[in-house]
């Protein structure tokens, strides 16, 4: 599928690019991250790194192992660690959608947040009118726990238990 790797300094590149590339398909189905996210990209990508080694968060890439040109295919990112448990976030490019790597990835970061990073439970949240993101949270155990409001727009929120 793809290799799952720790977000690293050298990974900025082509994480922009992914970002770049996919950003219209991304913007159909969750809120945009808007202009000032690439304009700012390069120091908010180091912040990002800071945070990492402290602990505070964990954001992976996906990158491609396919073919002879290795490239991010998507990001699976866990948020707001504390108190054991952290949000969880994904982002699949346009191209390699509908071919199960999201699910392989969110099962992928489910058993790295228990064995590697000592987490109890994951959080995630999607809006009612993303039926793949819904899929993929269903798909990996996780369990909804109410209706919630994402930008605006009607949403679920879930939580999984890590084992």
């Amino acid at each position: 599928m793809a290799d799952m790797q720790l977000l690293r300094l050298d990974h900025a590149p082509a994480l922009l690019a992914f970002e770049q590339e996919n950003r219209a398909y991304f913007a159909a189905s969750i809120p945009d991250r808007g202009d000032s996210y690439f304009s700012a990209f390069a120091e908010r990508h180091g912040d990002l790194l800071t945070e990492q080694a402290a602990g505070l968060l964990f954001f992976h890439v996906l990158v491609s192992d396919a073919g002879p040109k290795k490239e991010i295919v998507g990001r699976v990112n866990l948020v707001d660690v504390k108190d054991g448990s952290a949000e969880l976030g994904y982002r699949i490019a346009e191209k390699a959608a509908g071919k199960g790597l999201a699910t392989d990835a969110v099962r992928r970061i489910c058993v790295l947040a228990a064995e590697t990073y000592g987490l109890t439970a994951l959080r995630a949240r999607t809006t009612l009118d993303n039926p793949a993101s819904r899929a993929v949270l269903t798909r990996t155990g996780f369990v909804p726990t109410g209706d919630i409001d994402i930008s605006g727009s009607p949403g679920t929120s879930y939580i999984r238990t890590l084992s």
